[in-house]
């Protein structure tokens, strides 16, 4: 069964970010708590995500993955809509939540129209944090609260994306 691609396109749109690439905007005000769109894809086992993605081969890592749990991955890659496009900030203005295996991005405060969509992505690896993988894993959210990498840090290693 095919999951619905829940959004509402009046409100966001997708264009280049001073972060990354490209970035998803609001297009009218959103309000804290509203549920703004399903991050949608190809759902694939780990051995697969194995197969298409070698991040130790890449000089900065960049894919459209989000870990619904250790046995399904999403890839916003393959069937995936605007969602994809949202960046990371150490300093969000939204969220993920998991519903049922379903992924829904919501806001955690007003969102004016302009301003561009933001989640912390707290990638996680299986690994010790060093400053090669900090290199290879950075953030460009330009936050204050910038921890310099879209990895989860030691601290808050009970958080994943």
């Amino acid at each position: 069964m095919a999951l619905r691609k829940y959004h509402i396109p009046e409100l966001i749109e997708v264009r280049n970010s001073r972060i990354q690439g490209r970035g998803v905007f609001a297009k009218r005000r959103i309000r804290k708590g509203q549920r703004i769109i399903e991050y949608v894809g190809e759902r694939i086992d780990p051995e697969e995500v194995d197969r298409r993605y070698d991040d130790h081969s890449m000089d900065r890592h960049h894919t459209f993955l989000f870990e619904v749990d250790e046995y399904t991955t999403i890839d916003g890659a393959v069937g995936g809509n605007e969602s994809r496009y949202i960046n990371h900030s150490c300093d969000p203005n939204c969220e993920a939540v998991d519903d049922g295996g379903r992924i829904f991005i919501f806001a955690l405060k007003n969102i004016q129209p302009g301003v561009e969509l933001l989640y912390d992505y707290q990638y996680d690896l299986d690994e010790p944090l060093t400053q090669a993988l900090r290199k290879r894993y950075p953030c460009r959210c330009g936050a204050t609260s910038c921890r310099g990498t879209i990895l989860v840090v030691p601290k808050q290693r009970n958080r994943r994306r």
